[in-house]
């Protein structure tokens, strides 16, 4: 049989169903062109690092950016207190984006942050009980008498807190901008002042209103097992702000052995750059440095295999001064912070500027004082 087709009349048809297709897909783009113009310069800018993964309509983040830190609207915002004194004194929950961003500053800046035991916690206060000694325990024959044993004593570690605050400003040109990235501007100024504060608090607080940094506790030559509690154990350098002449290699190995082999899985040295410069000096017998680059991308650089912290607020070597710390400080030093960072937004005080002010508690204190050994440029 043969099929005969009215080419003509079918290519009519083609003709007239390719139309309405074109015009069906000009309407779809005329409709998606006009849903973009109404949302704005907003809806073309992409999502920051932190809400990947999130959706980007979130409305938490919507009414927190666009409608409090850029025009002050108040009205539907979860609001939270800061004191506990004072329920009406509050201020706003930074959304966890912009949360997680600062959090990422702080522990690229902070570098003992870096390396403790980070704790978050839900209320002011934080408490740790410590073992100050562990359970006795003896030997008896098949059906001999099994006497008691003593009870292990514990310690209770009450970390000191207080609230860092940070107070950046910024014009509000500048927020109406909606090219201006205020998330990440924001994130970065607090992480920034925040760091600086903190960094200085682990190391040298004075435990009022912020937290007790480690260099600020009692410091003795006593080993472990006979020192107080809560006491850390220095190693003299064999000379008042220096090294003993030729024994520099030797005392920092005095420094590590001091520290007992459980703590020293995860140990490291901390201390500024200035005291880095002289030890990177320091050589073997045979002529090799003591300090060794990291060999791969982003791997720290070690000293006797273990790695090396430069943290800034560490004192300059000098008389009597306690310049280089070894420890595991995960097991040596807790740092407990309220999980969410808070936000009161004031366009008055400054016009024509707004100013943020961010508020987080956070506390520090040494957890077990047998984790960290300090290094004492003294003759004892």
């Amino acid at each position: 049989m043969l099929e005969v087709k009215a080419d003509a009349l079918e290519s009519a048809f083609d003709a007239v169903l390719q139309g309405e297709k074109i015009a069906a897909l000009e309407a779809d783009v005329a409709a998606l062109r006009h849903q973009v113009t109404a949302r704005g310069v907003a809806a073309q800018r992409p999502a920051l690092d932190g809400v990947k993964g999130i959706a980007e309509d979130d409305p938490a983040r919507t009414a927190f950016v666009e409608r409090y830190l850029r025009r002050g609207q108040e009205a539907g915002l979860e609001l939270k207190s800061l004191s506990g004194a004072s329920g009406p004194v509050g201020g706003f929950a930074v959304p966890r984006e912009i949360d997680a961003s600062i959090d990422g500053v702080l522990k690229a800046a902070s570098p003992i942050r870096a390396i403790a035991n980070v704790v978050r916690t839900g209320t002011a206060g934080y408490r740790k009980l410590v073992a100050t000694g562990g359970i006795a325990s003896g030997w008896a024959a098949e059906t001999g008498a099994r006497a008691e044993t003593a009870t292990p004593n514990f310690a209770e570690i009450a970390p000191p807190s207080g609230e860092l605050f940070a107070n950046p400003a910024a014009s509000q040109a500048m927020l109406d901008d909606a090219a201006f990235d205020v998330e990440g501007w924001l994130a970065q100024e607090i992480g920034r002042e925040f760091a600086a504060a903190e960094g200085a608090a682990f190391v040298t607080g004075n435990g009022t209103n912020r937290p007790r940094g480690f260099l600020t506790y009692t410091t003795t030559a006593e080993a472990d097992g006979v020192r107080a509690f809560g006491s850390l154990q220095y190693v003299a350098s064999g000379a008042a702000g220096a090294f003993a002449s030729g024994a520099g290699a030797d005392r920092l190995i005095d420094l590590v052995q001091a520290l007992r082999a459980p703590y020293r899985q995860g140990a490291s040295f901390v201390m500024n750059s200035k005291t880095l410069a002289t030890i990177r000096k320091l050589k073997t017998a045979d002529g090799a440095f003591l300090w060794q680059p990291g060999l791969n991308g982003g791997a720290p650089a070690t000293l006797l295999g273990y790695p090396v912290v430069e943290a800034e607020d560490m004192p300059d070597i000098a008389a009597d001064s306690l310049s280089i710390a070894f420890g595991n400080f995960m097991t040596g030093y807790v740092i407990a912070e309220r999980s969410e960072t808070s936000i009161l937004r004031d366009p008055y005080s400054n016009k024509p500027f707004v100013h943020f002010y961010a508020v987080k508690r956070i506390g520090g204190a040494v957890a077990n004082s047998e984790a960290i050994k300090l290094m004492k440029f003294a003759v004892s």
